[in-house]
């Protein structure tokens, strides 16, 4: 396999259109769908289901958008550290759920580019649980996790905000015109069941909801009602029109926090902590 043949398929496989990868990849949507033709014929598996109106993962698919996301973040680690260790100019790698914190993590950022002491931020965007093991592997710096859904046992941590929780659910559910509801409502309403995300390890647990391994992926199951959800506020805010977000007054309060490794010396690390950490 091909880095350009990964890169592909994990913008198709986050997308789920075809259209909307090869934009974002600023290709061809043709070439973008003739390499990963190739690259099935290759493996001799079916990696997408496709359809005249949807794109899905089949099982191997989704075995290959994880480790194809781990060899892009390993190999753009590696240029990091080359490059770095060329110009002697530090970075600081920042391991981020997609979708997730988007207003927070901007804020930060801002705050940090205009610190004089500031340094180049690479953001690698990951999958549930996806952040504490790039930590650990040393493919990032710092991390942004959150309580009570990701562990931090073992690593710093620094709290930057407190939120409530919404359900997202079709435009057109019975709770869509609600301004606030509770979980059991949620639960006990009519149709599809809570989607089902990974555990810390990977795993996924029973239940059955469709389980779903990243927001893109969930937001489309919801819009074609399939699925809902419950989840931190921030993680709705730019959310897409046949979709709506209702308070959840009951559901427990998510932490967002930044993490490092207690033995990291780095001080652009530090530094990075000292302005998240300061508004």
């Amino acid at each position: 396999m091909e880095m350009r043949e990964l890169r592909y398929f994990v913008a198709v496989a986050e997308e789920l259109h075809f259209g909307r990868a090869a934009e974002r990849l600023g290709i061809a949507q043709p070439a973008l769908s003739r390499a990963l033709a190739g690259l099935e014929g290759r493996l001799g598996v079916l990696l997408l289901e496709r359809s005249s109106r949807r794109v899905g993962l089949t099982d191997a698919g989704a075995v290959l958008l994880t480790e194809a996301r781990a060899i892009l973040a390993a190999a753009e680690t590696a240029e990091r550290r080359t490059r770095e260790a060329a110009e002697r100019r530090p970075r600081i790698a920042l391991a981020v759920k997609a979708g997730t914190a988007g207003e927070l993590l901007a804020k930060v950022l801002d705050a940090y580019g205009a610190d004089p002491g500031a340094c180049p931020v690479d953001l690698l965007l990951c999958e549930a649980h996806e952040q504490r093991e790039l930590l650990c592997a040393g493919r990032a710096d710092v991390a942004l996790l959150h309580l009570p859904f990701d562990a931090v046992t073992g690593l710093d941590t620094e709290a930057l905000l407190t939120e409530g929780q919404v359900a997202v659910l079709p435009g057109d559910h019975m709770l869509a015109g609600r301004t606030a509801v509770r979980q059991a409502e949620v639960t006990a309403a009519p149709g599809p069941p809570p989607a089902r995300w990974p555990a810390p390890d990977g795993s996924c647990p029973e239940g059955p909801g469709v389980a779903v391994r990243n927001l893109t992926q969930l937001f489309q199951l919801i819009a074609l009602g399939r699925a809902t959800v419950v989840l931190p506020a921030s993680a709705a805010v730019d959310l897409r029109r046949d979709l709506v977000a209702v308070p959840v007054t009951d559901a427990p309060p998510v932490t967002t926090v930044l993490a490092w490794l207690p033995e990291s010396r780095s001080r652009p690390v530090a530094d990075l902590v000292r302005v998240a950490t300061s508004f």
